[in-house]
This record gives structure tokens, C-alpha cells and sequence, in this order.
């Protein structure tokens, strides 16, 4: 479900955002049914390593381009050219694949099927938020679904869970739905909680590739 801004953003309505910030994101996120395959994976981990700071299912996203922390202002104007851009594309097919860690710290499962045109795909929607005004720190595009972070001094945790997953295979799937995503709570020791802006759809079949490929 999608969220006002004031309930992103933790802020009261009617008062005054010109001093306000959020955290903000663009992502794809997996169907329920493909979520709950790993979550099932998962499970003897869960158990194993309870120290862990385990995202919440509900949470799992793929980033495409991170725009890091904006004025509440700024996030408005984006919507109506994220909406015409979600509607020029095609839904993707993905799966979730594996699994590994950064740096001992932070648990992922990673990403296989269309890498190709998920990568096109985050560099049009970077290219227009650009064009729209907003910059942002490049990061290269590593798809993947971050699951857990290690608390201090627990990193084997996260490297003894990523080898857990070195087998998982999950189903296909079709991404389609472009999400723009806002968080400012959950920035203490605790899980960071995500909530929904706004998200569009992604048109069905040749006739939203074919808009696609024409620009």
C-alpha cells in the first residue's frame, strides 16, 4: 500500500516540510509467493543466528538507483515523469538466485534472469531522475536482495548464512512494478523499515515493449 509523504517522512500534515528529509529509493520488488520461497530457505538460519538484524519480509527489494537522503520538496515533482517512464516498459523476468555478503557484514541472496535489461532499466530510470534535477552518488548496480546485517563482532553469522544459500534456486518471476520508496526511521540499532511513495506498473506484453524500444 502506498503511503502519504507525511507518513514516510514521520511528519505531521499541515505543519511546515521545507526543513524535512527522507531517504529515498527506486526499486523493483519480488511477488509474495517468491519472497516466501526464500523465506522458507531461510528458516534454519532464523534460528541459527538470532543476533542477526534480519530484514523484514515485506522489505525485500531490488534497488536500481539510490537517491539517498532528499528534501520532502523534491519527491513530489518526480512522480508524474516516474509514472510516464513505468509506462514505456516491459515487465522483466528475474528469479532469486544464491546467496553471499559484503565485506562479512551484510547477507544477500542475489538475482539471475534478464541482468541485461535490469540494467538498462536502472540506468534510463538514473538518467531521468538526473534530467529531473536530482543528483545523487553513482553506485554500480549489483542486483540483489540484502536480507540481514551482522551486529559488532558477530560478521561469522553473515558468512556462515550466505554459505547456506549457495544452492537456492528460486522460481521465475515478472517484475512489474517500478516503486519509489522512502525511510527515515529504523536508523538506530534496530531493522530499517521501508515504506511505498508511490509505485506504477509496468504495461503488459509486446505492446509495453514495443512503446519500449520506440523511446
Amino acid at each position: 500500500m502506498n503511503e502519504p509523504l507525511e507518513a514516510v517522512t514521520g511528519h505531521p500534515a499541515g505543519e511546515p516540510v521545507r526543513a524535512l528529509t527522507t531517504r529515498v529509493f527506486l526499486a523493483l520488488a519480488p511477488p509474495d509467493d517468491a519472497k516466501e520461497e526464500l523465506e522458507h530457505v531461510l528458516r534454519p538460519a532464523y534460528d541459527a543466528y538470532p543476533r542477526m538484524r534480519w530484514n523484514r519480509i515485506e522489505d525485500w527489494h531490488i534497488t536500481l538507483a539510490f537517491l539517498g537522503e532528499l528534501p520532502v520538496t523534491a519527491v513530489p515533482p518526480l512522480m508524474p515523469p516516474l509514472a510516464g517512464f513505468a509506462a514505456r516498459q516491459r515487465p522483466l523476468r528475474l528469479a532469486l538466485h544464491g546467496g553471499g555478503h559484503f565485506d562479512e557484514r551484510v547477507l544477500w541472496s542475489g538475482v539471475t534472469g534478464d541482468l541485461e535489461g535490469l540494467h538498462r532499466l536502472a540506468a534510463d530510470v538514473r538518467t531521468l531522475v538526473r534530467e529531473c534535477g536530482v543528483s545523487f552518488p553513482e553506485r554500480p548496480l549489483r542486483p540483489h536482495l540484502t536480507l540481514a546485517r551482522s551486529r559488532r563482532g558477530d560478521h561469522a553469522d553473515t558468512v556462515e548464512a550466505a554459505a547456506s544459500l549457495t544452492a537456492f534456486a528460486g522460481r521465475d518471476w515478472e517484475a512489474r512494478r517500478l516503486h519509489l520508496v522512502g525511510s527515515n526511521i529504523g536508523r538506530g540499532p534496530g531493522p530499517i523499515h521501508y515504506r511505498d511513495i508511490d509505485a506504477w506498473d509496468f504495461p503488459d506484453g509486446a505492446g509495453g515493449a514495443a512503446r519500449a524500444s520506440g523511446g
